[in-house]
């Protein structure tokens, strides 16, 4: 009887540390996808330019995803729970603080602070999620993990836009802070800390170097679409990231205990790993943040209206991500990865094949296949994080892939924004001229009347540029994704886990 209480006590303990992780997985893509739709609210009540109310979204993508990695060697040194608790807690706090934002240079302040304390949420979340579970239940765990991240991605526009409708984008934030101090309240009381206790002190140097080389990196490729593919400024970003990183590498391979263990670049499944978060980086979250740009600002739909329409892209990561973890009774993720990814495409020629004047249901089908395709590798892809490595070196596993993910996103999202813009100025009926550019870019961020304003060319012209860019746009994306499949498929199946394992032990 005392076996069995014990046994019901630590199965309820497991899934309530679950369920504080997932809901605090929810909260931050949610954060990242509600900041982009409030962003044409925001504008109209606080101002600012272009490149200030760009850092709403920016300034979280950038100090989330740099830090990631340096959160969940944080995590494996202090403590697993303390990281992640900490990180919930500041979030919470400073998303309250955010509801009373007085002008945009402090929004964009708060919200480079939410990014630092995401990192920490998720990084900690994760590597706790680790330790408790072992198995088949970790991946069932990871799965649910990856799929919250994918609902919360996938659902953020429909729920901002609600919010914004009914109680302005202030709630938008403030929900936020709801939902992150339930997490709490789940995990606090049951969650048991952990850390590894090996030799060796905390990697400050490759923390530092590390940091700064992807902090650059994201920054300069964000300047890329404002200041133009001339900028210098951009370029020095980029420049001095590189230095960064060479100075990293260099400092990890020297190190006693590396914030990265270099040595795992040589198992191919690791590289497959790391190239999944990519792949649905550019066939799916790039969607994310276009596909609203273009229903509300080209289309001239509400915000609740896009919101609705984004359903058919999101409703798939309810149900497919978990039959992907099925499947692989069956088959192996490596196929299973790479098929979604090619389903995925033929949604990308779909959508590419529809423009912006088109009825509104037409957009269901693609959208679909879309988010079917991309919930399949979205299933597998957290838990096989930390299948290739050691158990006790977890938050760096998590780490490393969370950084891939969101980095990933930050730096996809400014790629194809600054593509959209050029391919739109190549589609401009007009001469060349600096008019021509400051138009494309306003076409590409979705503001059709402040391009209408700047250029001569008819709106129905204007339009027709906007389609025939979009267009170009997804057969590049459609042709990273079939790479990206055929590269995933390749690596994944390569070595077993369990020899990996060993390997690395």
């Amino acid at each position: 009887m005392t076996h069995t209480a014990a046994f019901s006590e630590g199965r309820q303990s497991q899934e309530s540390i679950l369920a504080a992780i997932c809901l605090a997985a929810l909260i931050l893509p949610l954060s990242f996808t509600g900041g982009a739709v409030a962003t044409p609210t925001i504008a109209r009540e606080l101002g600012g330019d272009p490149l200030a109310l760009g850092w709403i979204t920016n300034a979280f993508m950038l100090t989330f995803g740099s830090l990631l990695m340096v959160a969940g060697a944080l995590a494996d040194a202090f403590g697993r729970k303390r990281v992640f608790v900490c990180g919930v807690l500041a979030f919470v706090t400073i998303s309250l603080v955010t509801v009373w934002a007085p002008n945009i240079v402090w929004l964009d302040i708060l919200r480079s602070l939410q990014g630092v304390a995401a990192a920490a949420a998720l990084a900690g979340g994760s590597a706790a999620l680790a330790q408790a579970f072992e198995g088949m239940a970790r991946t069932r765990a990871f799965s649910l993990l990856g799929t919250s991240f994918g609902v919360g991605l996938a659902f953020g526009p429909v729920l901002a836009g609600a919010l914004i409708d009914h109680y302005g984008w202030r709630s938008v934030f403030f929900s936020s802070a709801c939902v992150g101090s339930l997490a709490l309240l789940l995990g606090m009381p049951r969650m048991h800390e952990s850390r590894d206790l090996g030799p060796g002190g905390f990697d400050w140097a490759g923390a530092a170097s590390f940091t700064t080389a992807l902090g650059l990196f994201t920054w300069g490729v964000l300047q890329l679409p404002v200041r133009g593919w001339s900028s210098c400024q951009a370029w020095s970003l980029l420049a001095g990231a590189g230095a960064a990183f060479i100075a990293f590498v260099s400092v990890e391979r020297r190190a006693d205990r590396p914030m990265l263990d270099l040595s795992l670049f040589r198992y191919p499944r690791f590289l497959g790993v790391q190239v999944l978060p990519v792949a649905t980086c550019y066939c799916y979250v790039v969607l994310l943040v276009l596909l609203p740009l273009r229903l509300i600002g080209i289309e001239r739909q509400s915000e609740v209206s896009a919101g609705v329409s984004m359903i058919a892209l999101s409703i798939p990561m309810l149900v497919v991500p978990t039959l992907a973890a099925s499947l692989t009774r069956w088959a192996s993720p490596g196929k299973i990865s790479a098929l979604g990814l090619f389903i995925a495409a033929a949604g990308l020629f779909w959508l590419g094949r529809i423009g912006p004047c088109s009825p509104r249901g037409s957009l269901m089908g693609p959208l679909l296949l879309i988010g079917t395709g991309t919930g399949l590798p979205w299933g597998l892809m957290d838990g096989l994080a930390v299948s290739v490595v050691p158990k006790k070196r977890a938050g760096m596993a998590t780490g490393i892939f969370s950084t891939t993910r969101v980095a990933g996103e930050g730096i996809a999202i400014a790629a194809v924004v600054a593509l959209l813009t050029l391919f739109i100025q190549v589609h401009l009926p007009q001469e060349h001229s600096t008019a021509e550019i400051e138009t494309a870019q306003m076409l590409a961020m979705g503001n059709l009347a402040e391009a209408s304003r700047l250029s001569n060319d008819s709106v129905p012209a204007l339009i027709r540029a906007y389609a025939d860019g979009f267009r170009w746009l997804t057969n590049l994306l459609i042709l990273v994704t079939l790479a990206a499949g055929i590269v995933v498929g390749w690596l994944l199946d390569q070595t077993p886990p369990s020899q990996q394992r060993g390997d690395e032990g």
